[in-house]
Order: structure tokens, then C-alpha cells, then sequence
């Protein structure tokens, strides 16, 4: 752990310099990679400086135990150091697990309504509501880019972009990751006479928006369709064929539908119909990447498919309940998450992830100490245990 500290330690030194360096101001491109890079170790370097300084603060107070008139405050600021440097290496072993690449992304944000008809219609809006003032409160931006309103105001589908660099450097994908899978919903309905609880379901996609040297989409492949814009918008919006569809390998199983049709320009809108097409190929690749992976280590956390219920809003009993948490963790109350605190939700499911993260280190921590013993030295420990530890130890030494 030395080492890799040590060498992230050096990469942030020579960011810092880069970023100083008239040539990566130029270059708009990498201007926002160093910048980036220098968001993501920054809280690292941190804490390694004042580990640092509480380590040389330490040297001091316990030289100042062999002085009788000092002894009893340098003990006690021996201690309050020890406690604070325990902290700092458990925050800094947290900071070292591996982060997803995607986390400092935009990403593009579908809503689907599912079961239920009108009344999954109107779910969708207000997943729509509760996500625009979550962005809202962690510094993004969610831009619809796609709307297909269905009865009594509700929508069938919204296709959303997401971005910003949110607070604390955060990103879109971090922030938004955690949505990914059904919603369901249980109250009464505005159409329902009788007062019954029904159930219905909107599909949630979070798709990392690929970046400009990450696409690879042959436009040969793709027609583009150009029609007036339907819906809410202002002058100009409505008057002129500025919306664009994008269809990728028309009448293929492949075949992949982007609409654009939020802004006034007909080129705007094919360059971000292009944007998000692109995104979801790459989010394909991604999935078809990741179910291999699956295949090959034959043990799956979970089957990652959209199908997957992830959490449920019940109205009359005034709770979320997020179905990949346990205990009293799993629980919320549904009049706040709705209005966009879903904040204390996200960082149970981040805080789960990095347990699961730290356990399987720890795993292969102790799989490595395991195999890397000589055979006589198996043997001692197993001689050393009852017959259980014995098994133990011959399976480590084999």
C-alpha cells in the first residue's frame, strides 16, 4: 500500500504542474482530464498530508513521555493522535478501492413507464420531478431531450441528459448510478373510484454518455429523419423542422431509435441525437462485457437486468424501501425522497458497496497470505489447530 500511495502522491505533484503548463491550457481536451484527475486525488492527498503532520506531532509527544513534569499531557495527546491516525487510515484504505471510470461522466437518463398504464405514465413524471431536484441540489443539470406525454399528464417515455461535475466533483454516473432497474409504486390512483391500492412499475436507465474519443458509430449506418417538434417549447421550436431521429441499422434486429428535439437547432439536435445514440451502443458493448465477466467467474451478485424491482414507493404507508439494503437501512420516508432528498439513499448504497469492496479484499488479502505458504509451514499451523483448522491448513498447503 506504501508504494501505490507513494505513487499517487507523485502523479498528483505532477498534475498540478501540468495544469500550470500554458500548452494543457490550450488544450481544452486535456485541460478538463487534468482537472478531473486532479478533483479525484485531491481528497486522497488530503489525508495523506495531514497523516504526515499528526505522524511528526507523534514523535514529538512521545519524546515528551520520559519528562515527569509532561507525562500526563503527552499521554493524552499520544492518544488522541493514535485515534485520529486509525481514522485516517481506514479513510484512506476507502479512498484506495477501485472506482468505476464511468462516475465522473454525464450520462443519459430514460424513464419508461411499465405496468400499470396511465397510472405508471404519471410514475414516470414524478420520477421526473424527484431526479431534476436531485440534480438540482448536487450541482447538474438534467435537460429533457425526448418526451412522449401519455394521458392525464403523465409520459410513456422521457429520455433526459444529465450534466455538470455536481458537488465535491461528484459527476452525473455517481450521483445517478444507483437508479438503474424498476421502480414500483403502490397508492391510489387519481382514476380509481373505490379507494383501492394499485401497483405499478416505470423502468429506470442510467447510461454513461460516451465521450467524443470513446465513439465509434459508423454514420452509414445511421438514417437520419428530420420533423417538427410536438409538445411544450417556445417560438421557433414548434415553427421549424428542427427535430431530429436518428435510426441506427433501420429495419435490423439491431435497430436503435434516438429523438432529439429540445433545442431550436436542427444541427444541435443531430449532434446530440449522434451523442446518445452512441452512448447506448457503448452501454450495450458495456452489458454484453460485463455478462461474460459474469459467465467466467460463475458467481453473479445480482443479474443486473433492468427487470430487477430495486426499491418501492408505498403512498399510504408514507415509506421507500430500497430492496438492495438491509435492516433498518432499507427504509424511508417516501413524502421527502419523493421531493428529491434521495441523498441518505444513495450513500447507504454507495457505504454497502464499499463494504462488499473492503470484505473481498480482505478475502483475497488473507487467499494470498494463505497460498503463500511453504507446505511445512501449513503443516505447523494445522498441527497447531483442532481438526477443523487442520483441514484448513492442508487445503492451503495443497
Amino acid at each position: 500500500m506504501s508504494s501505490r500511495l507513494n505513487e499517487l502522491s507523485a502523479e498528483f505533484g505532477m498534475v498540478e504542474r501540468a495544469l500550470g503548463d500554458p500548452a494543457a491550457l490550450a488544450d481544452g481536451r486535456e485541460y478538463a482530464r487534468l482537472t478531473r484527475r486532479h478533483r479525484e486525488l485531491l481528497p486522497l492527498v488530503t489525508l495523506l498530508r495531514e497523516q504526515a503532520g499528526l505522524q511528526a506531532d507523534l514523535a514529538g509527544a512521545r519524546e515528551l513521555l520520559t519528562d515527569p513534569d509532561m507525562r500526563e499531557m503527552a499521554a493524552q495527546e499520544v492518544g488522541s493522535i493514535e485515534a485520529r491516525l486509525a481514522d485516517l487510515a481506514a479513510e484512506i484504505e476507502v479512498l484506495l478501492l477501485p472506482t468505476d471510470p464511468d462516475d465522473g461522466k454525464s450520462v443519459i437518463l430514460e424513464l419508461r413507464a411499465g405496468a400499470g398504464g396511465a397510472e405508471a405514465g404519471l410514475f414516470v413524471t414524478d420520477l421526473l420531478r424527484m431526479y431534476s431536484r436531485y440534480a438540482e441540489a448536487h450541482g447538474l443539470k438534467l435537460n429533457v431531450l425526448e418526451a412522449n406525454e401519455s394521458d392525464l399528464g403523465g409520459a410513456s417515455k422521457v429520455v433526459a441528459e444529465v450534466t455538470g461535475d455536481g458537488v465535491n466533483g461528484a459527476g452525473a454516473f455517481r450521483a445517478f448510478k444507483w437508479e438503474r432497474g424498476v421502480h414500483r409504486v403502490q397508492r391510489v390512483p387519481a382514476t380509481e373510484s373505490q379507494g383501492r391500492i394499485h401497483t405499478s412499475t416505470a423502468t429506470v436507465a442510467v447510461i454513461p454518455e460516451a465521450e467524443q474519443d470513446e465513439i465509434r458509430l459508423d454514420l452509414s449506418e445511421v438514417r437520419f429523419d428530420v420533423f417538427r417538434s410536438q409538445g411544450a417549447g417556445g417560438q421557433g421550436v414548434n415553427t421549424t423542422d428542427s427535430a431530429v431521429r436518428a435510426v441506427f441499422r433501420p429495419g435490423t434486429p439491431e435497430e436503435l431509435i434516438v429523438v432529439c428535439q429540445d433545442g431550436r437547432s436542427q444541427l444541435k439536435n443531430k449532434e446530440k441525437a449522434i451523442q446518445v445514440l452512441a452512448s447506448r451502443l457503448a452501454e450495450k458493448e458495456r452489458a454484453v462485457r460485463e455478462e461474460k465477466e459474469r459467465s467466467e467467474r460463475q458467481a453473479q451478485v445480482g443479474t443486473g437486468d433492468r427487470s430487477e424491482k430495486i426499491r418501492t414507493y408505498n403512498y399510504p404507508q408514507n415509506r421507500v424501501t430500497d430492496h438492495r439494503l438491509e435492516g433498518e437501512n432499507k427504509n424511508y420516508p417516501l413524502d421527502s425522497v419523493i421531493e428529491g432528498h434521495l441523498g441518505p439513499v444513495v450513500a447507504a448504497l454507495a457505504r454497502d458497496e464499499r463494504e462488499r469492496q473492503l470484505l473481498a479484499m480482505s478475502d483475497q488479502e488473507g487467499d494470498r497470505q494463505t497460498f503463500s505458504q511453504t507446505p511445512s509451514q501449513a503443516d505447523s499451523r494445522a498441527g497447531s489447530g483442532g481438526a477443523g483448522q487442520q483441514g484448513a491448513g492442508q487445503h492451503g498447503a495443497a
